[in-house]
């Protein structure tokens, strides 16, 4: 009997075979072995869940402090042509008006 892979969404056990795809019963997600991204390559995703990009153009969701500053970030902002880096602040910017910044993901969304 041969071992099927668990269930990249949610790491279930429970998966089965049908067809080409595997398909997981408690979070009923789809997947072919093609479609799983590696483990050295890390997937960076904006606050909805969407992958982002390296050139993506995200907005602010919340009013963010700058460290070292009294100025704010505000809600809103529009920042283009991010680049993505490793670290805990894994998108490197510039934004008018402030100049280079680091920003987490979970605080931008894709536009």
């Amino acid at each position: 009997m041969s071992t099927l892979p668990n269930c990249p969404k949610c790491t279930s056990e429970y998966t089965y075979e049908d067809g080409s795809l595997f398909v997981c019963p408690e979070c009923a997600h789809e997947w072919t072995l093609d479609t799983i991204p590696n483990e050295d390559e890390k997937v960076i995703k904006d606050s909805n869940g969407n992958v982002l990009n390296d050139g993506d153009t995200v907005t602010v969701i919340k009013d963010l402090k700058v460290k070292g500053t009294s100025s704010v970030i505000k809600i809103g902002t529009k920042v283009k042509g991010i680049r993505l880096v490793d670290g805990d602040h894994d998108i490197d910017c510039k934004i008018d008006g402030f100049g280079a910044m680091k920003l987490k993901s979970e605080f931008v969304k894709k536009v």
